[in-house]
């Protein structure tokens, strides 16, 4: 395990009593903070990004943001990530908080979700010029489903040219964090719809009409890729347990790429995404600095 992350631990360890973890009710309330730029990638009207700005001229480091909420509408996204945007922000950050269509909105599932997730972090490239971005240094993170959506966004150039998916010169990510997501769909799907039913994995990639479907579409199954991974788990998730990213992570290091595994004591799922928490100051915040750092 690398020394920042020891350090991390210690220091969730350390603090002693927490507050009582995060419910899907303390998500869903958080309070709406207005994004500096808000750009469509798309016509349809999930087909959007929300730019947050640092303070200064740039060029700034970006942070592309996917909420989760098990693909499905419901759960709604870049309200509940707002927050965390505009905390990575006054951090020096540019965040680009992106949105997709969800199960429940027309389009969304195979292969209009995933092509959504391709359009939104490509589209970074028609917003850096104007807005100081450094398109050099792009980590992505991700949590629960849009965990899925920040390993899968770092894969695509692994994509088969045969898969409709597939983008000629994908903008490059250089790592992921992802916060409680899930990186094989294959091998995982079965927790992860303890949580949020059977149904969303397999609509989503369009397992029914697809026997080949996990092929584009699972982050496992396009390992290597040569991005560095971060999975970051509350010890108390109920969606996606500690074993899950410690799992993943070891399938990653297993295919030759650079990936790390970290539980928080006393964490939720949701502790990771709220940035009030101790959680996502102790651990969160500062692993998204080191996986900067990390570029240098």
């Amino acid at each position: 395990m690398k020394p920042w992350l020891l350090g991390l631990i210690a220091t969730s360890l350390a603090s002693g009593a927490m507050a009582e973890p995060a419910t899907v009710q303390d998500y869903m309330g958080q309070p709406r903070i207005a994004a500096d730029v808000r750009i469509a990638y798309g016509a349809e009207p999930a087909q959007v990004a929300e730019l947050f700005l640092p303070k200064g001229s740039g060029p700034h480091p970006v942070v592309v943001l996917i909420h989760g909420g098990c693909y499905l509408a419901e759960y709604e996204g870049l309200p509940q990530t707002s927050g965390l945007a505009a905390d990575l922000a006054r951090r020096g950050y540019a965040v680009w908080n992106v949105e997709y269509r969800k199960l429940g909105e027309a389009g969304a599932r195979y292969p209009g979700t995933f092509l959504d997730v391709a359009d939104a972090v490509d589209g970074l490239r028609t917003a850096a010029p104007k807005h100081g971005l450094d398109l050099g240094r792009v980590i992505a993170v991700g949590h629960s489903a849009g965990g899925h959506l920040a390993l899968w966004a770092a894969s695509r150039g692994k994509l088969p040219r045969t898969s409709p998916l597939w983008r000629a010169d994908p903008l490059k990510i250089a790592a992921v964090i992802s916060l409680g997501g899930i990186g094989d769909l294959k091998g995982q799907a079965h927790i992860f719809a303890g949580a949020c039913g059977p149904e969303p994995i397999p609509r989503v990639i369009g397992l029914a009409e697809r026997p080949d479907a996990y092929a584009d579409t699972s982050p496992a199954e396009l390992l290597p890729t040569g991005v560095r991974v971060t999975m970051i788990s509350g010890e108390l998730d109920h969606v996606m347990p500690p074993a899950t990213g410690r799992d993943y992570a070891d399938r990653v290091r297993g295919a030759g790429d650079p990936a790390q595994a970290v539980a928080i004591p006393g964490a939720s799922h949701f502790d990771v995404v709220i940035p009030s928490t101790e959680a996502w100051t102790t651990v969160v915040a500062p692993a998204i600095t080191a996986a900067f750092d990390g570029l240098r």
